[in-house]
């Protein structure tokens, strides 16, 4: 799931700590280098775009990959559409702003959903860099309602909209919300 790297609209946090120029520089080079180290024959790379119609036509993104518009709603609402949307089998999405995510780390998240219905890929801050699910059949009707996004509950509170889903987690990975994560 990527945004439009424009100041202003994206990494708005780490943008008033050194500028939104720079935090949108940031986001564009780490989302290439991103999308360079994942592309894998195991898998097929499709890129959840915002704002919709700028997304899709954008020219920062590679044109080789196919592209979806993420559409209206919050996180939730988006990510669960992106998941619906999907063909039959496992489907897996993450964000954008984790420079530690390689193939294994997502290699081994369809390895856990060969054995579970969802996946998680847990951040210091409480919230995730992946979800993944099975999608062999409907997803759970309650996945991600209730879910307070950008708090330390993000993950606690979508785990607990799956009651009786079979969960795995992945391996702890930063995300890049402030100056501070940056420099980590």
């Amino acid at each position: 799931m990527v945004k439009e790297p424009r100041p202003g609209r994206v990494k708005t946090r780490l943008g008033r700590d050194i500028g939104m120029v720079a935090a949108a520089w940031w986001f564009r080079h780490q989302t290439r280098a991103l999308i360079r180290r994942l592309r894998d024959p195991r898998w097929t790379l499709v890129l959840a775009v915002s704002p919709d119609r700028d997304g899709l036509s954008s020219r920062t993104w590679p044109r080789d990959l196919p592209r979806v518009a993420q559409g209206r709603g919050d996180l939730g609402v988006r990510m669960g559409r992106m998941l619906r949307g999907m063909p039959p089998g496992p489907v897996c999405l993450i964000g954008a702003d984790i420079p530690g995510i390689s193939k294994t780390h997502i290699w081994r998240a369809f390895g856990a959903l060969g054995r579970n219905q969802m996946v998680f890929g847990p951040a210091p801050d409480g919230g995730y860099w992946l979800v993944g699910a099975q999608r062999y059949g409907a997803l759970p009707s309650g996945l991600f309602s209730g879910v307070r996004w950008s708090t330390d509950q993000a993950l606690a509170d979508t785990m607990a909209s799956v009651p009786g889903c079979r969960i795995a987690l992945l391996d702890l990975l930063h995300d890049v919300d402030t100056a501070a994560d940056l420099q980590r």
